[in-house]
This record gives structure tokens, sequence and C-alpha cells, in this order.
């Protein structure tokens, strides 16, 4: 007899926000990761957790906003049941606002927003004083500030979903590689892309680098920005991380280079307060990008008892808390209704 409801490969946010709800649902869970908790694209330091543009509606922006709006409840419920921060919190976002033209794309998306965001945020425009000293340079003097946007440290969201899984009577065995009991839910990344690919005999997914760094300035509170086409996001512990690179070809998925020298150097522009902030960490790693660049979502094709949940790309943490309610939807109850068509594996065949 199995001693376990599900078992979750792999401890990044996509494996664990499943083995977490389900284990709040009841289920007798455990977690095999081969590394810890983040130890693939999960640890990145950057934690945006940001929607896109409020307008051309469209599955994956409405399944985002979900996400988002959940998030408050989710990670408060998670530094419960844990006992431990996750550095999550709604700070809202600032973006500049280049010329007119971007202007008069920024104030009728204001407009769209009053709709699609559900009365729940706003995207408006406002002059760039209100920024405080944490500030984004804007040619036309006025930015972008949207209240739906937060903020998480991915790493310390991870460790505190695994201890809220152990807490919750689950088990998160590092360094393993079974047993595997029980539905199965698949979230291993890239790797597990890869694998998939190889099971079905069609390119699926694949993976994307990215490099970020770890600067030290305090702005702890502040908004974050996204400005150069960077994120540039204080942390709760007094720390800036700005990111990423976007990297389809590579030799070393964990080395970092002139690319993240240059991110560093265009985030010191973009926010003149961070012009002599010295450098602390910097990071690269590979995160998993489906041939549709949702989310890949369901069951695995021919291969019964057995689910996928991988994808996400540079949005995967923002979409962990309704990821982690669709799947155990599926696994604990058979119910697939909250997973749009285009997030299963069948859409990228």
């Amino acid at each position: 007899m199995a001693t376990v409801d599900v078992t979750v490969m792999g401890a990044g946010v996509f494996g664990l926000a499943c083995a977490y709800t389900c284990a709040r649902r009841g289920a007798r869970v455990r977690v095999v990761e081969w590394s810890h908790p983040g130890a693939g694209a999960s640890g990145t330091p950057v934690g945006a957790l940001s929607p896109h543009v409020p307008e051309r509606w469209n599955d994956k922006k409405a399944f985002q906003l979900d996400s988002l709006l959940m998030g408050d409840d989710f990670w408060a419920g998670v530094e419960q049941v844990s006992g431990k921060a996750t550095g999550y919190g709604r700070v809202g976002r600032f973006q500049p606002i280049a010329d007119q033209a971007a202007l008069d794309r920024a104030q009728e998306r204001a407009a769209e927003a009053e709709t699609l965001w559900q009365g729940r945020a706003v995207w408006r425009v406002v002059p760039a004083d209100h920024a405080g000293d944490f500030a984004p340079l804007t040619p036309t003097g006025l930015l972008i500030h949207d209240t739906l946007s937060a903020r998480i440290a991915p790493r310390a969201a991870c460790a505190a979903l695994a201890a809220a899984v152990i807490a919750l009577g689950g088990e998160v065995a590092c360094g393993a590689e079974g047993p595997v009991e029980g539905r199965v839910i698949w979230a291993t990344g890239y790797p597990g892309l890869a694998a998939l690919s190889a099971d079905l005999d069609k390119q699926v997914g694949s993976g994307v680098k990215g490099q970020a760094a770890i600067l030290e300035h305090d702005a702890r509170g502040a908004p974050q920005l996204y400005a150069g086409g960077l994120l540039i996001v204080p942390h709760h512990d007094g720390t800036v991380a700005v990111g990423s690179t976007t990297e389809r070809d590579f030799d070393d998925p964990y080395s970092t280079d002139a690319q993240l020298d240059d991110v560093i150097a265009r985030a010191r522009i973009a926010c003149p307060a961070l012009a002599t902030a010295p450098v602390i960490e910097r990071w690269a790693g590979v995160r998993p990008r489906a041939k549709t660049i949702a989310p890949m979502l369901g069951a695995w094709p021919g291969r019964a008892g057995h689910y996928i949940a991988n994808g996400g790309f540079k949005i995967g943490i923002g979409l962990a808390p309704k990821v982690g309610q669709v799947m155990a939807d599926l696994v604990l109850d058979g119910n697939d209704a909250g997973i749009p068509p285009g997030f299963t594996a069948a859409a990228c065949l």
C-alpha cells in the first residue's frame, strides 16, 4: 500500500506550491528533489511578481491575474504554517514613460485595467516625484504606477513552502530520486521538458538561461521598477535584485559573464540610486520555457496517474498560487476546469 497519495518530483516553486496545496487539502505528500528547494530557476534572486499589460486579454493574462490576486492570502498562509518569512509584499511597480506615444498607450491601458483588473488594482500615470528617492529616470517626467505588482524573495519562499509541507505532515526528500508512489506531479524544470520531449518524440519546450545580480542598497518597501528592459526589485532584507538576460544558446548554465556586467551597468543608469551600490552576488540559472510560452499543466499524455507542472518561463513564481490550486483540483479531484486548453501538454504537440 502506498504511503503517500501524491509524489511531487521537483522542489522548485511550482512543485512546492502543488505539494503545499495538496497537503492543505489533506493529502499525504512527498516531494522528491535532487538537491535542495529552489535549486533550479526558482533560486533566482529577482522575485518580481508583475502582470502583463492590461490589453489584448487572453487565458494566460487572466490566469496570471487570478494568481497575483491570490498572492496576499497564499503567501501569508505559507508564512503562518511554516513560521518562515517569504519576503512577499504587494509593493507595486513604476515604469518610465519615454514619449508621447508611450504616454498615450499608458493612458489607454489605464482605462482597460479598470475593467480587466476587476477594480482590485490600478494602472495609472503619475508624476515622477511620486516615486521618491528610488525612482527610474523618465524623459517625460511621468511614470506608470501599477498596484498589482508584488515582490518576493524566491529562495526564502521556496524554503518556507518546503517547511510548510513538512509542518502539514508531508515529506521533502532532498538528494533523493524516489520512491515514487501514488499520483505523480512532475515539476522538474527544463530537464523535465527535455525528458517530456524525448518521451513524446516531439520538442515541447526548452531552457532559457538568465543572469541576475544582487546589489547592496536599502530601499525596502519601495515599489519595484521596470526600466531599460530590466527588473529592479528592492527586497525586504535591504538588497536590490536586478535582471535578467535571456539566452537561448549557452554552454554553462550556471556561469556569469559580460552579459551580466551589462545588466548591472544598465540598471545603474536606469535607477541613479544604484549608481555606486556594491554587487554582492552574481547568479545564473536556466528557466523552463514551454513551446507555447504558457505554463504547461495537466496530465502527462499516455502515462496514467502522472501529471506535469512546468514552464512558466519568466513569470513562474507569480503563477505559483494558481498553479498549486488547479493542479490540486486535477490530481485530487479529477477536475481540470481551471486549466486553460492552451496550457496542456497537448497544446505543445
